[in-house]
């Protein structure tokens, strides 16, 4: 078989095995209606894992930060360059850890605020619409 009958097959095979779908839900998606939905528990969930995620990481990201900068030191003392690297990749890793412990913190708060947020929405709209029945039997 030639080069260009081995690509023309490739070709084909690959075409055979392409599906698309564009800015729409597939007719079956699976159960949902692909509307976005807002569950309190769901939310509730997520923002407690971040929470004890982010509670963790404050004190299991940094548990060997002193051993490695005290490695780090006294790798340099004897004229090691790992010791320079080592503390490069230290205060890196704690960089790190501070960002994703923010990040944690930020998801969340956040979810916290979306939670009490829409409750007080809900309330609103509660009081609004049983106001306007009462005072629509007062008159």
């Amino acid at each position: 078989m030639s080069f260009d009958e081995e690509w023309s097959a490739a070709r084909a095979s690959a075409t055979a095995n392409v599906s698309m779908r564009l800015n729409r839900v597939p007719a079956d998606p699976g159960g949902g209606t692909g509307d976005l939905e807002l569950n309190q528990d769901h939310i509730g969930g997520i923002g407690s894992e971040a929470y004890k995620l982010h509670s963790r990481l404050q004190t299991d990201g940094k548990h060997a930060a002193t051993a490695t900068a005290d490695a780090a030191g006294a790798l340099s003392k004897e004229g090691f360059a790992s010791g320079a690297a080592l503390l490069k990749v230290n205060n890196l890793w704690e960089s790190q850890v501070k960002t994703l412990v923010a990040a944690c913190a930020n998801i969340s708060n956040g979810l916290n605020y979306s939670v009490r947020s829409h409750a007080k929405d809900e309330q609103h709209l509660v009081a609004d619409f049983t106001s306007a029945a009462i005072d629509k039997y007062l008159k």
